[in-house]
């Protein structure tokens, strides 16, 4: 089917309030649809052909282009469990209230290596967190 008939039976498919989002097409130069997409702090957009037919598995006819921002935080805990991607949990530096996570997609040494320095710097759960895989760090002493 061609890329316009698929979105019509989709927007068809998804309700407004579901989990899922469907996007309206944003026709126009590529460049300033996303200028405005990352000035919004969106995580990104997805580009297709017009002409695109579909097929599973990877294509040139889309491309997935990621916005990112860069902010510095203070480390809460990391978290692993076995056959499990490690991640860091972290907070706002200014309030110390948890911010999120992140998948630490470093090497196995270097994921040791801030492992070790979290036990040593190892602190009570912050308030109102309770995650039992995860080592917290003392407030005092985060390691940089």
């Amino acid at each position: 089917m061609d890329l316009e008939d698929r979105r019509e039976i989709l927007e068809g498919l998804i309700l407004p309030d579901d989990r899922i989002q469907f996007s309206q097409a944003l026709p126009g130069d590529a460049k300033a649809i996303f200028h405005l997409i990352d000035e919004a702090g969106l995580e990104g957009m997805v580009s297709k052909r017009r002409d695109s037919k579909y097929r599973s598995g990877r294509s040139t006819a889309w491309l997935k282009i990621k916005s990112y921002m860069v902010e510095e935080y203070d480390l809460l805990g990391f978290e692993r469990e076995p056959g499990k991607p490690a991640f860091a949990l972290m907070a706002d530096r200014k309030t110390g209230e948890y911010v999120g996570s992140a998948f630490i997609n470093s090497s196995r040494a270097i994921r040791e290596r801030l492992w070790k320095r979290v036990q040593e710097h190892a602190g009570p759960a912050p308030k109102g967190m309770r995650r039992p895989a995860t080592q917290w760090v003392n407030a005092d002493h985060v390691p940089s």
